[in-house]
């Protein structure tokens, strides 16, 4: 969906004749930078690695939002027991009782609301399970995004449709304008103040 719509054209210095490919082609061009589908809220799945000795792991997607009142945007969480590294003994009854069952390397399902969350930086703190065993790996099904786009998301919309219709290659009567264009003259499109409204939203890391 295009994050400016007819009604805020002229709140946000575009002409109200502005057509609706290049609100369009903007809002693609914006979703590309920040490296994901939307920034309205969405559901996403990562897998993550845990570093060993560390019961953390940060999420890619921010902020953390809940798709509707009273959920959590922690969806579902699978966590995978660590294997013993090549040279590290079993040395614990508990350790030794989970190695006995074949428990390491297994999934197992987590409760989300017992995984402590920051919204804002992504971060999850995983709980210890009963045998202490540590997890090396995550699969994380969560919602983020945004509930109500803000100004600051709405005013870099509108500054790269006014950056475009400045490029004579752009700015042409006779044909629609499409994503590839945009794409095309991006690194001139998003100047620096589009880029420090959009930094807040850019995915953590790419894939």
């Amino acid at each position: 969906m295009a994050y400016l719509q007819p009604s805020d054209y002229t709140n946000y210095g575009l002409p109200a004749t502005t057509t609706a490919d290049w609100i369009t082609a903007a809002t693609a061009l914006i979703n590309s930078y920040c490296r994901r589908p939307d920034l309205n809220v969405i559901q996403y799945t990562e897998r993550l690695r845990v570093t060993a000795g560390s019961q953390t792991v940060h999420l890619s997607y921010l902020p953390l939002a809940s798709l509707a009142p009273a959920t959590l945007p922690l969806v579902s969480i699978q966590g995978r027991y660590a294997r013993p590294r090549r040279g590290e003994m079993v040395d614990t009854p508990m350790l030794e009782l989970a190695s006995a069952f074949s428990l390491p390397g297994q999934w197992v399902t987590l409760d989300p609301t017992t995984v402590d969350f920051d919204p804002n930086t992504g971060e999850l703190t995983l709980p210890w399970n009963l045998l202490g065993l540590p997890y090396n790996e995550v699969s994380v099904t969560y919602t983020a995004g945004l509930s109500t786009i803000g100004d600051d998301v709405l005013s870099a919309c509108a500054q790269i449709v006014r950056n475009a219709q400045a490029q004579p290659a752009l700015n042409s009567k006779s044909s629609k304008l499409d994503t590839m264009q945009m794409q095309y003259f991006s690194s001139s499109l998003i100047d620096e103040t589009v880029q420090a409204w959009l930094r807040p939203y850019i995915a953590n890391r790419l894939g």
